[in-house]
C-alpha cells in the first residue's frame, strides 16, 4: 500500500502508538488522517501536533452507532477511507477471578471494537474494490501476557478476527495487516501502576521499542501488504518456538514467571 494521498483514519489516536503512525502517516503524504479517541482532548492535541492533514476526533471505538456515524462523518469531509487503523486497546491486568463486567470492558475494547468497524468498512471496500484494515493485536495475541488474562484472550481473539477478515474478504479486495509489538513505550508499559505488574516488568525485561519505531515497522508492512507486522523480530522466533513444543513453551513461560513474582 501506498500512503500517499490516501485517508486514514485511527482509533487511540490520543498518544503512544496511535499518534505515532498518524504523524507517521503524514510524513508519508496521506492526504487526509483522522486521530480517534476516547480521550477527546488528546486526540485534539495529537492532531494539531500534525498540522492541518489531521483532525481528532472524540469517540468510543466500541461503541458501534457512533462508529459508524465516525465513518459517515469521514467520508462526507475527507472523502472514502482508504486505511482504518482499530489500534485502540486496553490492559487492565485481570485475572479468572475478575467480574464478567471488567471482562467485558476489555473484551468490547479489544475485539469488539474492530468487529463494528468492520461491519461498516468491510461491505463499502467490497463494493469499491478495495480498502486496507490494520489491526492492533499484540505479541500476547500471538504468545501470552503473564499477569493479565483478559489482554491475552482478548489479543488471541483479534489476531483471529484480523485472520478471518483476510481470508473470508482477501479475495475481494480487502487487504489486512495484524500489528503484534512485544514492549513499547506507553502508558500501557509505563504508566501509572505499572510498576511491579508481572506482564510490565515482563516485556521491560524483553526489551522496549519506541511509539516511532512501531509507526515505521507499520509503513513498511503495509507497503509490502504482509498480514503480520512484528516492530520486534524474535517474536516470530518465539512463535515458531511455541509452536514446535507448546509444553516445553508453557514450561519456559512458568519459569519465567516464577522468576518475575
Amino acid at each position: 500500500m501506498d500512503l500517499n494521498g490516501t485517508v486514514a483514519v485511527v482509533t487511540g489516536g490520543g498518544g503512544g502508538i496511535g499518534s505515532a503512525l498518524g504523524r507517521r502517516f503524514a510524513s508519508e503524504g496521506a492526504r487526509a488522517i483522522v486521530l480517534v479517541d476516547v480521550d477527546g482532548d488528546a486526540a485534539a492535541r495529537a492532531a494539531r501536533e500534525i498540522g492541518d492533514v489531521a483532525r481528532g476526533v472524540q469517540c468510543d471505538a466500541s461503541d458501534a452507532t457512533a462508529i459508524a456515524a465516525l465513518v459517515d462523518d469521514v467520508e462526507a469531509r475527507e472523502g472514502p477511507i482508504d486505511l482504518f487503523c482499530a489500534n485502540a486497546g486496553i490492559a487492565r491486568g485481570l485475572d479468572i477471578a475478575a467480574s464478567d463486567g471488567e471482562w467485558n470492558d476489555v473484551w468490547r475494547v479489544n475485539v469488539m471494537s474492530t468487529v463494528v468497524a468492520a461491519r461498516t468498512l468491510v461491505p463499502r471496500w467490497v463494493e469499491r474494490g478495495g480498502g486496507y484494515l490494520l489491526v492492533t493485536a499484540s505479541a500476547a495475541g500471538l504468545l501470552t501476557a503473564l499477569g493479565d488474562a483478559a489482554y491475552s484472550a482478548t489479543k488471541h481473539a483479534a489476531v483471529g478476527l484480523a485472520e478471518w477478515i483476510a481470508i473470508t474478504y482477501g479475495d475481494r479486495g480487502v487487504r489486512v495487516s495484524c500489528l503484534c509489538p512485544q514492549g513499547v513505550r506507553t502508558n500501557m508499559v509505563f504508566g501509572p501502576g505499572t510498576d511491579g505488574k508481572v506482564g510490565a516488568e515482563q516485556v521491560r525485561r524483553l526489551g522496549v521499542i519506541e511509539p516511532e519505531d512501531v509507526a515505521e515497522a507499520v509503513v513498511a508492512g503495509l507497503r509490502d501488504e504482509r498480514f503480520l507486522i512484528l516492530p520486534h523480530p524474535e517474536v516470530a522466533r518465539y512463535f515458531q518456538a511455541k509452536a514446535a513444543d507448546h509444553d516445553r513453551w508453557l514450561g519456559a513461560l512458568r519459569k519465567v514467571q516464577r522468576e518475575l513474582v
